[in-house]
This record gives C-alpha cells, structure tokens and sequence, in this order.
C-alpha cells in the first residue's frame, strides 16, 4: 500500500518491498477490530485504537494486542490511514468534529466502513486534502477472531474517486476481500438491500422459533434449520421459484389456518401480522414471476389481509 497516488500499486508485490502504514482504528467495535486485524496481518501497523466501552477493550486487547488505546484526536493526528467503523448515526458528526480539531491533513487516507454512507460523510477531511473513500464489507461480524477468515473472498462495496479508488481496492484485497466499484449515489438503496435481506431474515426466523417453542416443539431450531438452509440456497439460485408452501400451490384455506393458529396465541400476534403481510408479498412476487395466476394471487391477498 502507498498513500502517494501517483505511484502505482502493486497488490501481488512482496510485503517486505511495499510501503506500509501506520493505521488508526476508530473504533474498536465489532468491525472495526476484526478490519484493523486483517491490515495488520497484511503488514501494516496499527499505531492507535478508540475504545470506549468495556466490550471494545476487550476486543482491542485481543484482536489488537499491544495498540495504544486513545482519543480519537490523538489516534488520527499520527496515522496515515484512518479506518472509521463507528455507528451509521455518528460517523458524520465525528468527522466532522475532528475537522473542528484540525486532526485532518493532506496526504492522509481516510476509509469509513459504513453501508449506507458515501463520501459525503468524510468531505470534511477531503477538503483537508485527504484521500477519502466508503468500504463496506457485505459480512456479518462477530467481533473476534472467526471473522478473519470470512474475510476471505468477502465482496466488498468500494466508493471512491479518482486516485482514491485504486488504494480503497487494494485496501479491500488487503483485508482478503474481492473489491466492488459502488456509485456514490447507490450507497442508501445498496445498505437498504442488505439489511432487508440479512436481519429481516433473521426476525422472521426468530419468529418461527417463538412459535414452533408454542406448539410445544422442545428444539424449534432442528424443525427448521433444514428448511432454512434448503431455502435460501434455492432463492439464491432459483429467485422465485423456490417458493414452496401453500401461497405457491394456491392453498387459501391452509393460509387463513396458519393465520387462525398463529392470531389465537396473544404472545404471536406479531408472527401473525408478519405471516400475513408476507403471504400477500409472497403471492405478489409469484404472479409478478409468471408463477401464480392474477386470480390466484388475489385469492392468497384476500385471504391473508384478514388480519
């Protein structure tokens, strides 16, 4: 890695022969720790971490043994590569704050880890004459040690421009993962994707596990972690297709049961509403695939909307 972007990059070169640099991680949360690991093992140095909480220290003290834990002014003042993986909510007012403290400066490479964020929330530091650039990792992080090697081959979603796009890559093949160019502008709808697809998942799953615990199951995740895991593979390679159950086969009857079962138990009353909010999508995505007629698909809506 080379902050000088006039110099070319040579990401196959022997680690020995390359410039590295010194790196501050701000902060120490779950992906912060894991990234500043991977550049770490890359060969970098990191010089400096921010921990606040007791959780944050504890993962600094093992994922960055021996880094000096200290103010963010102060971390960012000496580094050469500033990784800022805080909270969607407070990146902007930080960078900006450390703008006010005149911690910025020319030269610097500044890297945000934020999905939702573009490079509107590091301007302050481009005008600072760093090169500043949004790297996210489309990976779900513990915070430990694991998640080094579900770096590898980790797509990651590159926002930069000009010089800066070819050091965010390199940074992103550095931490072992495969870099994607992201436009500005796509950051907001990118985020939106993930989320909805990743943690909407797992709410829904959480629900089914509340409600099979109901129906007196004593190990819900047995029942259906094989549905689970056959279903997502098929989404992923069949798209629509791979919807099986009564919405598919045009069951009306089974999807007001399923309802009656779920809206009987006052602790499921929140797995009822999503049941039902999801059968009509689910009904919708099939006719809108070719893969459920318009009157079928209306008789699933109908049936699902009465709750």
């Amino acid at each position: 890695m080379n902050p000088n972007p006039d110099t070319p990059i040579n990401t196959h070169a022997d680690p020995n022969t390359q410039v590295r640099l010194r790196v501050a991680v701000v902060s120490a949360g779950r992906v912060g720790a894991v990234l500043g690991a991977a550049l770490r093992a890359a060969g970098h140095t990191i010089i400096a971490t921010c921990a606040t909480s007791e959780e944050s220290r504890e993962r600094a003290e093992n994922l960055l043994p021996g880094t000096p834990i200290l103010p963010a002014p102060e971390a960012v003042a000496a580094a050469d590569l500033v990784l800022l993986a805080v909270p969607d909510d407070q990146l902007t007012d930080l960078v900006s704050g450390l703008a006010a403290t005149g911690s910025w400066r020319a030269g610097q490479i500044v890297v945000h880890t934020s999905g939702a964020h573009g490079l509107a929330a590091v301007q302050p530091a481009a005008h600072a004459g760093a090169l500043t650039a949004a790297i996210h990792p489309a990976m779900t992080f513990t915070g430990w040690s694991l998640d080094l090697k579900r770096l590898t081959g980790c797509p990651f979603a590159v926002t930069a421009q000009g010089p800066a796009m070819m050091v965010a890559q390199t940074l992103a093949v550095e931490m072992g993962g495969e870099p994607y160019p992201l436009a500005d502008a796509a950051r907001p709808l990118y985020h939106a994707a993930l989320n909805h697809g990743a943690n909407h998942m797992t709410t829904i799953i959480a629900q089914a596990l509340k409600a099979l615990t109901a129906a007196g199951i004593s190990d819900p995740a047995a029942f259906i972690a094989p549905l689970v895991h056959a279903a997502l593979e098929r989404s992923l390679q069949e798209g629509p297709a791979a919807v099986s159950g009564p919405v598919r086969r045009t069951d009306a009857g089974t999807v007001v049961t399923n309802l009656d079962a779920l809206a009987a138990d006052p602790d499921l009353t929140d797995t009822a509403e999503t049941f039902s909010q999801m059968s009509v999508h689910t009904a919708r995505l099939l006719n809108d695939a070719d893969l459920l007629s318009e009157r079928d698909a209306q008789s699933i809506i109908a049936a699902a909307k009465l709750y």
